[in-house]
């Protein structure tokens, strides 16, 4: 009977303590930290050839890309990426497109960009400029013929895991071809996520050019005839964690259908260098790549 009433005792007194300890709130949780007003990132990679826009840049032979990225919380950024290549010398010497036979030294592509980009909800937009420029000593180039610097602006929408672009050369030429100034190319491309670690990659593009250089004046013919082109890709990337992804995929493109194109986009227009293999012909490339 003690023990009862010690107990009882015991628990009217405690009693409001415990319901004054339930009503106490909890504690805030710690703030979360404020967003930094910029990050830089960083990316390196290998790929088996370097195709952009559906043409080989580096002959079929394995390359090497990498660059850095600046970005602003307002949505400013800067950007550089680079990538061994061999295009320029291949086509300018066994395409004999300078005037002594002799090649550039070019061997690498080398991108400066920068722009704004935001979103409103699931609709992203990004705007900017872009610079590509191919480092080297270049000897007289044929009639008609340019140095392959190019410099586009461009504009993308998103809405999810679909984007499109349109990119719009504002330089004199565009990847060597002269009188190129108002080309343009349209992307559409779409990432769709199948798994946690698994996202399809599907693209198609439009290559337009525009004007006539003065290798084609009084022929009849343009640069749309010869380089205007259509590519496409498909293929699936792995992300490997910490950073780190892998990557395959299929890319071709009507560049050999193009009136003219065959002779256009083949490695040589002189078989007795290569074998005239298309630039734009059905490819595999695979890849690891790593992100800082």
């Amino acid at each position: 009977m003690r023990n009862h009433l010690s107990l009882l005792v015991v628990g009217l007194v405690c009693a409001p303590a415990l319901a004054q300890a339930d009503d106490t709130p909890a504690p805030a949780a710690p703030a979360a930290a404020p967003a930094p007003d910029y990050t830089l990132t960083a990316n390196v990679s290998i790929v088996s050839q370097y195709i952009y826009r559906g043409l080989t840049q580096s002959d079929r032979n394995p390359a090497i890309q990498g660059g850095f990225d600046f970005s602003h919380k307002s949505g400013f950024y800067l950007g550089t990426w680079g990538s061994s290549i061999s295009w320029v010398s291949d086509n300018y010497e066994k395409g004999g497109l300078t005037t002594d036979g002799t090649a550039p030294s070019a061997g690498m592509e080398w991108d400066f960009y920068g722009g704004y980009k935001g979103s409103a909800g699931d609709i992203g937009y990004d705007v900017g400029a872009l610079q590509y420029y191919y480092p080297g000593n270049y000897p007289p180039l044929a009639l008609g013929v340019e140095k392959p610097d190019t410099t586009e602006i461009y504009g993308a929408l998103s809405y999810k895991w679909l984007s499109g672009k349109a990119s719009y050369v504002v330089s004199k030429g565009l990847f060597g071809v002269g009188d190129a100034r108002g080309s343009y190319y349209l992307d559409l491309s779409a990432n769709y996520p199948i798994a946690d670690t698994w996202t399809i990659n599907a693209h198609v593009g439009y290559q337009k050019y525009t004007g006539t250089n003065a290798s084609l004046v009084g022929t009849g013919e343009s640069n749309s005839d010869l380089y205007t082109y259509t590519d496409w890709k498909l293929g699936i990337t792995k992300d490997l964690g910490s950073g780190w992804s892998a990557l395959a995929y299929y890319s071709d493109t009507n560049a050999n259908d193009s009136a003219g194109g065959l002779d256009a986009y083949r490695d040589s227009v002189d078989p007795k260098f290569n074998k005239g293999k298309n630039l734009g012909a059905a490819q595999l490339v695979v890849g690891v790549s790593r992100s800082f």
